[in-house]
């Protein structure tokens, strides 16, 4: 029978110790029977807080069906935490099951043709220079300001109080820069546009550009501190 949960953390101390006894098991029976009894139900709930908190619901699935799709590719990634990298499997778990439904969401949206063109963003900003980044000659190296970026968003987004768009806002960009590769690839020169940031978040948040730019003042404070950092 599985433990009941009587403590009010679902994901404690507990769990983060169960995980590594997991991950070191060579056992499949042992894997088996810690997975049922210490994190089945903690990472239900994570994933049925984490879709309702932000909305993160996909078109023609049931909730049901969403649950279940998204608890059970959680559970293949469980071996993959690394419990020497210093970090939580809460926090890894987390972040795990927020991209994975951003991921899915932003596919369905490709597949039902659901993309917003460039006219509705605006024709007359496409060709300007001033949204526009190449990246050739800058004096700061942009992959080291986008990993750091990333570590200090992920953080933002927990510890922030933060409302729905901003939520949405937040971990759109957080897939965006765990993809800064791909991205900056875009054209010649390393180039790649404003424009193509925005279809992108438009894409994956469903919020109109007004409401991007509203949000996007809650994380101009954090990267002008990473970046002066770089600076400095």
């Amino acid at each position: 029978m599985p433990r009941k949960r009587t403590q009010k953390i679902y994901f404690g101390e507990e769990q983060e110790k169960a995980v590594v006894r997991y991950i070191q098991s060579d056992s499949e029976e042992e894997k088996n029977k810690i997975f049922n009894e210490y994190l089945k139900i903690p990472l239900d709930i994570m994933v049925e807080s984490i879709i309702r908190t932000y909305k993160l619901y996909r078109k023609d699935f049931t909730y049901g069906d969403l649950h279940t799709d998204t608890l059970s590719f959680l559970a293949t990634k469980v071996h993959k935490f690394d419990p020497t990298a210093n970090h939580r499997a809460y926090s890894y778990f987390g972040t795990i099951c927020k991209n994975y439904l951003m991921g899915a969401i932003q596919k369905d949206t490709k597949d039902f043709n659901r993309t917003v063109s460039y006219e509705d963003i605006s024709s007359d900003i496409e060709e300007d220079p001033e949204h526009s980044y190449v990246i050739d000659h800058a004096p700061l190296d942009y992959k080291e300001i986008i990993i750091k970026l990333t570590l200090k968003l992920e953080e933002f987004i927990t510890v922030e109080n933060l409302n729905e768009n901003e939520k949405k806002l937040g971990y759109a960009l957080l897939d965006i820069f765990n993809n800064f590769d791909k991205i900056f690839q875009i054209g010649e020169g390393n180039k790649f546009n404003k424009n193509l940031i925005l279809l992108s978040v438009r894409e994956m948040t469903s919020l109109s550009t007004k409401e991007i730019r509203i949000s996007l003042k809650k994380y101009k404070k954090l990267y002008d501190g990473v970046l002066s950092g770089f600076l400095n």
